[in-house]
């Protein structure tokens, strides 16, 4: 792993890895907690915008550059972030390191391919309403982070979009994108000290300019029990808690607990009893989001109404029980091993991987590797991940949020 930092402050990631593939990508340090509320989902129109034209190309021109040889282009927004990031073969290396630092520095925000692009933008919003097993986790971040910019939904709403102008792009993108805000990251069979040549010509005119971040740490939420009128065919449910940040110590134990509770492995244990032993739910899962100075954690379920209190039940015995009794050695070893099997097949892929260590150097200034990793997950003791599930997972401690009739 080489990393490196342009005068202007751009931090540069590369590894080395034998492929005729390569993978790059340009992480903007700024998301939907960035936005004034006026201007919720400014961050995600922004990405799509980078798209439809700079001062050297129109939409055509960008959406063929990789294309024509076969490479893939895409984007994404986070609560925290903007990810530009290719796939192409390594000899078009440099044409991906030159139409993404035109994309993020030269775009122009056409006025034309704005209003066009609200139009899509609230097609995926009306279209995010007809699924309530998705737009309950925006919902539920609402009355989580009720006061915080980690509340408001990546992509805004309809009244929000409306008021957004070429202008208010270009204050936002010229605010946030700036080279010391951002992190390139690649994977690919070229040697490092030719990868950040490659950075240093396309990327190194452009000024360490900006402002720093002024994020707040959101206030403290009290539990909350909230149902929500909605003529769906099931009751849909999420149980959640604030967690760790990406910088506490204990994330790595929550993660290995929230991945025994209700992981994708079809022994995770809420899975074992609501689906598998008792046939109530179709789907039931727990995730885990931490960022920069908070986190969220989850457990969502869809069931029958009928069926609603003892879904309830059960997953509170399952969290009464993680609280109250601590894991042998056998099955701490085993939930350990799980986690880090998961973790490796899943990163068994060099896009993740390139993705992967953008984050942790914005995050970290390094990259944290598996070994890293490893040794946390092996460190964890039972004492340790029990006051984590008392912490977060004390049932009276839980807020809920339900969807049904």
């Amino acid at each position: 792993m080489n990393n490196y930092i342009l005068p202007n402050g751009l931090r540069v990631v590369h590894r080395y890895h034998p492929s005729p593939v390569a993978y790059c990508g340009l992480s903007v340090n700024a998301g939907t907690r960035d936005e004034i509320p006026a201007e919720n989902g400014i961050a995600h129109l922004a990405e799509h915008m980078l798209f439809k034209g700079t001062q050297r190309r129109s939409t055509h021109y960008i959406n063929n550059r990789l294309e024509n040889v076969g490479g893939e282009l895409n984007a994404f927004t986070t609560k925290e972030e903007t990810v530009i990031h290719a796939t192409v073969l390594k000899g078009d290396m440099e044409k991906a390191v030159e139409l993404l630092a035109d994309l993020a520095f030269h775009a122009t925000f056409p006025d034309k391919e704005l209003r066009k692009e609200k139009e899509v933008i609230i097609d995926e919003i009306n279209s995010y309403k007809d699924h309530p097993a998705e737009l309950i986790f925006d919902d539920f971040d609402a009355l989580l982070f009720k006061g915080s910019p980690l509340g408001m939904p990546i992509l805004g709403a309809s009244g929000t979009l409306a008021g957004i102008g070429v202008e208010q792009l270009k204050n936002f993108t010229g605010q946030h994108y700036h080279p010391a805000q951002m992190v390139f990251s690649s994977i690919g069979n070229i040697h490092p000290e030719r990868m950040v040549r490659l950075v240093e010509k396309h990327f190194s005119a452009f000024p360490a300019t900006g402002n720093k971040h002024s994020r707040k740490k959101p206030a403290a939420c009290k539990p909350f029990h909230v149902t929500k009128k909605c003529r769906t065919f099931q009751t849909h449910c999420l149980l959640g808690n604030r967690a760790y940040s990406l910088h506490d110590a204990k994330r790595t134990g929550l993660a290995l607990l929230v991945n025994y509770l209700g992981g994708p492995a079809a022994n995770a244990r809420l899975n074992t009893s609501l689906r598998e032993k008792h046939g109530l739910v179709y789907t039931i899962e727990a995730s885990y989001t931490p960022y920069c100075d908070s986190g969220g954690v989850t457990i969502y379920f869809g069931a029958d109404k009928e069926n609603l209190p003892q879904c309830m039940e059960l997953i509170q015995k399952e969290l009464r029980a993680v609280c109250h009794n601590a894991f042998g050695s056998a099955s701490l070893h085993r939930i350990k091993k799980q986690l880090l099997g998961q973790l490796f097949i899943s990163a068994d892929n060099a896009e993740t991987q390139m993705l992967s260590q953008g984050k942790s150097v914005m995050t970290y200034d390094y990259v944290e590797t598996f070994e890293l990793l490893k040794a946390r997950i092996d460190a964890l003791t039972a004492q340790e991940i029990q006051d984590i599930a008392n912490e977060i997972f004390a049932p009276e401690k839980l807020s809920i949020l339900t969807y049904g009739d």
